[in-house]
């Protein structure tokens, strides 16, 4: 564990994005190989704008990175936050109580929150109108929403009061689950179910996408599982009853154009159908 800290207490900015440019090659090398769904589209087009709202999302959180540092730092010398109040504990136990709460207020809440909250669903509903949701639909966030996400993670830094290294570590693990979950890769079943009781399983997470309430509202989680079915947020659909989408923005001039992608949260507001 002690090389693990000291890997991401030093881990540089290039190191974290192979980190996502490797996880992004693994699964799109997989899921050509082994598609969950044949998919009718041009993959190539499709990650071009999902890669362009990836780069973006890497853009927000570079230049906002000081922000995050001072609050970590800030946590530790003041002692503050949940962390620093505990015992001493092993450093297993200690590492994954951190990510376990991390992931609750950096993933899971902003993710509540933001379909919750009009204003804020104007930019996360950019993340749903893909209609081929694979590897690369992982970061198709609008900067927008990078920013609230970014709110987020500051926040639970200062409630956790989780040291930095704890947060790239979060941070790595989250890019690479949420490639995985996207990826259009088809686990057996069985798996895939008992994966989800514990993680965000690849079937889990695309029910999320599917393009109708109640089942968009539902497996907010990044990470971990357990917050889905400790809040009662958790459904299941059978992967081969899934429509990706959002049922306000299902024709391709809406959901497949980066001008009009750009253009969402400042659009008038559609109501969802159920």
């Amino acid at each position: 564990m002690n090389a693990i800290i000291d890997y991401f207490e030093t881990i540089s900015s290039f190191h974290r994005g192979l980190i996502l440019v490797g996880g992004i090659a693994i699964f799109w090398l997989i899921e050509n190989a082994f598609p969950l769904f044949k998919m009718q589209y041009n993959k190539v087009e499709h990650a071009g704008i999902n890669i362009f709202f990836t780069a973006t999302t890497i853009v927000v959180n570079f230049v906002m990175a000081f922000i995050l540092l001072l609050a970590a730092d800030f946590t530790i010398q003041q002692n503050i936050g949940i962390l620093q109040w505990l015992p001493s504990m092993n450093i297993w136990v200690y590492t994954i109580l951190g990510l376990l709460l991390l992931d609750l207020i950096g993933a899971y809440l902003v993710h509540l929150v933001e379909h919750k909250v009009k204003f804020l669903w104007r930019f996360h509903l950019i993340h749903h109108t893909d209609t081929w949701i694979d590897t690369t639909s992982a970061n198709r966030h609008h900067p927008g929403e990078s920013v609230i996400r970014f709110a987020f993670t500051v926040l639970g830094v200062l409630i956790v009061g989780s040291p930095m290294w704890m947060v790239f570590l979060y941070q790595s693990l989250s890019v690479v689950f949420s490639q995985f979950n996207h990826a259009n890769i088809p686990l057996p079943k069985k798996i895939d179910k008992f994966l989800s009781y514990f993680i965000i399983s690849p079937d889990m997470h695309k029910v999320h996408h599917h393009y109708k309430l109640p089942y968009t509202d539902s497996n907010y989680g990044n990470i971990f599982s357990f917050w889905d079915r400790l809040f009662g947020t958790y459904k299941y659909l059978e992967r081969e009853q899934i429509v990706y989408g959002v049922d306000t923005h299902m024709k391709p001039e809406e959901n497949n154009q980066l001008e009009n992608l750009l253009k969402i949260p400042f659009q008038k507001y559609r109501n969802p159908k159920s």
